[in-house]
């Protein structure tokens, strides 16, 4: 989603890519832990183990003709590093070389940051003589990942079996007699399922074959399980938007965007994305109609999560077994 501001902005693309890196100023990372296509810096195997800070080199490019004929000046190209998670934010400006390009660096100091940084890249310029303006940024930004050992953008949904009453995660404790726990404050979405809730239950998940009994169980408990994970994102992925100038929610990145614009059209249908975000998010800051939304959202976790069609095809797989007489 594009924001929309009461001053002209750039209409061509922003460009950032990641040159190089260093780790502690020395040892330099191979080019293979980064990614031009999926725009993800993997740091997990960095070389050494405790290594302090590492060093991205940057190059950006920027719509130079649409510059020199616009009205905006002490143009500045501003790189960010954020993550959420930690609340850290570092910032470098980036020099324009004699060939009109744009280079610099900026460092990622691993004591700031837990997972996954985002690194992205802002043009600001003074325009109708107001200084500090936003014009420009690159559409899709950067992911430095700490944890990831292959620069790989979009991660898929943690499957985690442990014991909630005897294991190593202590927060789980509380929840001791539930079968499953659905985690998404961290940067990939996280299912518990807990070992100790009842004999079998974490084997016959995992399982193939079975019973026609045994297999209505566990389509049942996958698709149950899916659904209260895609509930679970789209409440997390909505319920911590940042908003732009004009109070326009902006839609988030990661997982969280990936979630909205899947479950999105069918919680509101009909609604273009941008009005949808606007609406929900309206919603839920307000309270009026939020109560009600709860029905779509159930709805559209369930398509996602095919859960009708698992039930559907258990049912039809018993009532087959039970009129062929198998037990």
């Amino acid at each position: 989603m594009k924001s929309v501001y009461p001053y002209p902005t750039l209409f061509g693309d922003v460009e950032l890519d990641v040159l190089s890196i260093t780790v502690d100023g020395t040892s330099p990372l191979p080019y293979s832990h980064v990614s031009k296509t999926e725009r993800t810096v993997a740091l997990h195997r960095a070389g050494r183990e405790n290594w302090e800070y590492c060093t991205l080199r940057l190059q950006a490019t920027l719509p130079d003709p649409e510059i020199a004929e616009g009205e905006w000046t002490d143009l500045v190209c501003l790189a960010a590093l954020t993550e959420k998670a930690t609340n850290a934010r570092t910032t470098a400006r980036l020099k324009r070389s004699a060939d009109g390009g744009w280079s610099g660096s900026i460092d990622l100091y691993r004591s700031r940051h837990l997972s996954r940084a985002t690194l992205g890249l802002t043009v600001v310029a003074t325009c109708d003589g107001v200084e500090g303006r936003a014009i420009g940024a690159t559409a899709q930004d950067w992911y430095v990942d700490l944890k990831g050992a292959v620069p790989v953008r979009q991660r898929e949904i943690e499957i985690v079996e442990t014991n909630f009453r005897e294991g190593p995660e202590e927060w789980l404790r509380p929840y001791k007699d539930s079968p499953w726990i659905v985690e998404t404050t961290g940067e990939v979405p996280t299912v518990y399922l807990n070992t100790a809730c009842a004999d079998g239950f974490v084997d016959m998940l995992g399982g193939t074959g079975g019973s026609p009994a045994e297999k209505l169980l566990r389509d049942v408990t996958s698709g149950q399980i899916a659904q209260d994970a895609w509930t679970a994102m789209f409440h997390t992925a909505i319920s911590d938007l940042d908003v732009d100038e004009d109070g326009t929610p902006v839609m988030p990145t990661g997982w969280r965007e990936s979630v909205l614009r899947m479950m999105l059209p069918d919680v509101l249908p009909g609604r273009q994305l941008t009005d949808a975000l606007y609406d929900i998010e309206e919603r839920r800051i307000k309270g009026f109609g939020w109560a009600e939304l709860q029905t779509t959202i159930q709805y559209a976790a369930g398509k996602r999560s095919q859960i009708t069609k698992k039930l559907t095809n258990a049912v039809r797989s018993v009532d087959a077994a039970e009129r062929s007489g198998t037990r």
